[in-house]
């Protein structure tokens, strides 16, 4: 069996399958690659792909600590098939004008490999994507506005490891305003909230956990303007693949237990 099957908590644990802790983390960064694809303006900002720069972003931040491939929504079964799933300890997703192409099958993949622990980061535009709504159980809606003014991205968890080393407030010269209300559960923890010059605030760092995985979602990065090259954003991207890795080294998928009765006392 290889060491990312999903197994159930019913199942023995296998200690020799786990790998060890000071390995590298494997990222899958995955993009729509619409955008850069069809518009002039944002393939000028991002040659490559947004994909490429938050990848390139990963690798400029955590140096050999990470190992980062890279998936675009036009690739056979999206780039997440089985193996690439398996092979990733996180998974990023940024999504915006095709979110309703993506395949159910491949949502139900990604949706039973977060539960078994592989983490998620959803960027940006990704709040509405099918694997986020579908996590979340709400709408995922929020207000908008793109007017390119300023969006501060304020710290509010100072402790919390996705905010290790990062500038309170980080300042983003240009970016797409998304504001409140954002129609998702109460986050477990709130690490960063956003103002922006026309006086919206939005909660633009928030963790969640459904079954073993980990989940962060972090809004600025807008395809209109060249966010995934700022050093700070960067940053936060690469604290949170660091949070968002499942300690325990092995993918398991919560499972229903019986268990002997036995004396309290």
């Amino acid at each position: 069996m290889s060491a990312r099957a999903i197994r159930a908590d019913t199942e023995e644990k296998d200690m020799s399958e786990e790998r060890p802790s000071g390995d590298p983390i494997r990222v899958l960064v995955w993009g729509e690659n619409r955008h850069e694809v069809l518009e002039p303006h944002v393939a000028e900002l991002y040659p490559e792909g947004m994909h490429t720069t938050i990848a390139e972003g990963l690798r400029r931040v955590l140096g050999p600590s990470v190992e980062v491939r890279t998936a675009t929504l036009d690739e056979p079964e999206h780039g997440l098939d089985e193996q690439a799933l398996e092979w990733a300890d996180v998974l990023t997703w940024w999504g915006h004008k095709a979110h309703r192409e993506v395949q159910d099958e491949v949502v139900d993949r990604v949706q039973q490999q977060v539960l078994s622990g592989l983490g998620l980061l959803v960027l940006h535009s990704g709040h509405f994507s099918k694997i986020f709504r579908r996590l979340m159980g709400t709408t995922c809606s929020l207000s908008w506005r793109n007017d390119g003014r300023q969006e501060r991205v304020w710290t509010v968890d100072p402790g919390h490891p996705i905010a290790e080393g990062v500038p309170n407030p980080i300042r983003i010269d240009k970016q797409e305003m998304y504001g409140e209300f954002f129609d998702i559960p109460a986050p477990d923890e709130l690490v960063f909230i956003s103002s922006f010059e026309g006086g919206e605030v939005f909660r633009s760092g928030c963790t969640f956990r459904r079954g073993n995985g980990r989940i962060f979602y972090f809004s600025p990065g807008d395809q209109e303007y060249p966010v995934y090259d700022h050093p700070d954003v960067q940053r936060v991207i690469a604290n949170g693949v660091r949070w968002a890795r499942d300690p325990r080294g092995e993918r398991r998928l919560p499972g229903l237990r019986r268990v002997a009765e036995r004396s309290v006392w």
